[in-house]
């Protein structure tokens, strides 16, 4: 019986050694094929910036403003933008002062920032909403009107350079002064003044008055026509509420829905690994490899040849092709980068993308990366997009998003913001950004 006993144990153990040596063969590891999908979500936006003047200067509550009173805004806006404004004749039924269609420079031909009085591209309109009454005695104009929007509808219904009808309208810079005050390299504040008099508005019954002028809107723009369009009827957004009523908060809502950074996406640099922190480690300063170059100018290649044949990364790759494109380029709302790859159990995915209207930012998922599999062994799927942070490289001191001078869009050559000499880091300034979820989305599925 212990012969038999023994021959068994013989047995078992030659087949367990047997089993051993088909693990420690050269038999290649089972590995999954996934596909990875980099969605740029966010919304295009028409206006960097807008927003509304209701208050006079010195006073704490919106009211028109009077001879001697003045409104003013201030913002931020990068070369090639220009202005426009509505504000309302309020002794009218309809009209309005703004810039044609085109707004006013905000820059020179030199893309320096202007500064001095613009009255002379002001113009007086008529927005075709309301049949025009004598200026100063209509009694369905605000200052007689028993409710806003009182009037009949005129015939011609277009918006139009304002016709002297009634031979009393007096000139614009009679009313109205504008002036434009550059505060820095981006920053302008605008100085709306009513210059009227008691006596500039003469009419027909004797009376002379001066001209209030309402509570109105402005826009940052860079393609014409943002609030009308010569020719055309009104749009019904709300210029008709401001021209007939003196009202801006429709039209104001309007263009706050179309106003924001046009967010765009770069191509970037992905890594399949097993070890931590292949692209970066938070709290050190990059590593002089390329991630500098990726989150400063959305450019990927130093990065990607520095990262081959590096310990524990088993591929490397560049995604730099919007989906449905022939052509290498960043990638705007609505668009996607996809890019497939292999992986074994116990591999990681990790990237790096730039937001490209900033000066260092990038999106990546932290440390180890995103594990590819899960505990039980199954391949990872789905949206994933909740391990993404939005990081600051630390390279270059940043800039207000969207408007920079030494952001992507609006630098004159790559690498040529101010050197910061920082971390890596979770972004952490003074600037607001957008959340993460708001504009990228990172799906992975298995092919």
């Amino acid at each position: 019986m212990i012969y038999k006993f023994l021959a068994i144990a013989s047995g078992l153990m030659f087949l367990f050694m047997l089993s051993c040596d088909k693990k420690n063969s050269t038999e290649p590891e089972m590995k999954t094929r996934f596909k990875v999908t980099i969605e740029n979500i966010s919304m295009p936006k028409m206006f960097p910036a807008s927003g509304v003047f209701n208050t006079p200067v010195g006073s704490n509550s919106p009211a028109p403003i009077g001879p001697g009173q003045a409104y003013e805004f201030s913002f931020h806006a990068a070369p090639g933008s220009r202005l426009s404004f509505a504000t309302m004749f309020v002794h009218s039924n309809d009209l309005f002062y703004a810039p044609d269609e085109a707004g006013i420079p905000l820059f020179d031909n030199n893309n320096m920032p202007v500064s001095g009085d613009v009255t002379a591209q002001i113009k007086l309109w008529d927005a075709g909403t309301e049949i025009n009454q004598e200026p100063g005695v209509g009694e369905d104009q605000p200052p007689r009107q028993a409710a806003p929007n009182n009037g009949s509808a005129d015939p011609n219904n277009t918006v139009r350079e304002a016709t002297n009808d009634f031979a009393n309208l007096p000139a614009v810079n009679e009313v109205i002064k504008v002036t434009i005050t550059s505060t820095s390299a981006t920053g302008f504040t605008v100085r709306i003044e009513n210059v009227s008099q008691a006596s500039t508005l003469t009419t027909s019954t004797g009376m002379s008055l001066s001209v209030p002028l309402a509570p109105g809107v402005w826009v940052v723009h860079t393609t014409d026509e943002p609030l009308f369009t010569r020719g055309a009827p009104d749009r019904q957004q709300g210029l008709e509420a401001l021209a007939e009523d003196g009202n801006p908060s429709v039209l104001a809502a309007a263009l706050t829905a179309e106003t924001g950074i046009t967010q765009l996406l770069a191509p970037g640099v992905f890594a399949i690994h097993t070890t931590s922190d292949p692209l970066f480690t938070a709290g050190e300063m990059d590593r002089g490899q390329g991630l500098e170059a990726l989150a400063e100018d959305g450019d990927p290649g130093t990065l990607v040849g520095n990262l081959k044949n590096q310990s524990g990364i088993s591929y490397v790759g560049v995604f730099n092709t919007p989906a449905g494109s022939s052509m290498p380029g960043p990638l705007p709302p609505g668009a996607r980068y996809e890019f497939e790859f292999e992986a074994s159990s116990g591999a990681y995915l990790s990237f790096a993308t730039m937001l490209v209207q900033s000066n260092d930012l990038f999106f990546a998922p932290a440390a180890m990366g995103i594990p590819l599999y899960n505990s039980d062994g199954s391949a990872v799927t789905g949206n994933v997009t909740n391990q993404i942070m939005l990081w600051d490289a630390g390279t270059e001191v940043n800039e207000l998003p969207g408007i920079g001078l030494n952001q992507p869009p609006r630098q004159a050559a790559p690498n040529t913001g101010t050197t910061e000499n920082g971390t890596v880091r979770l972004v952490n300034d003074m600037f607001s950004y957008p959340d993460v979820s708001d504009v990228i989305r990172v799906t992975i599925e298995r092919r």
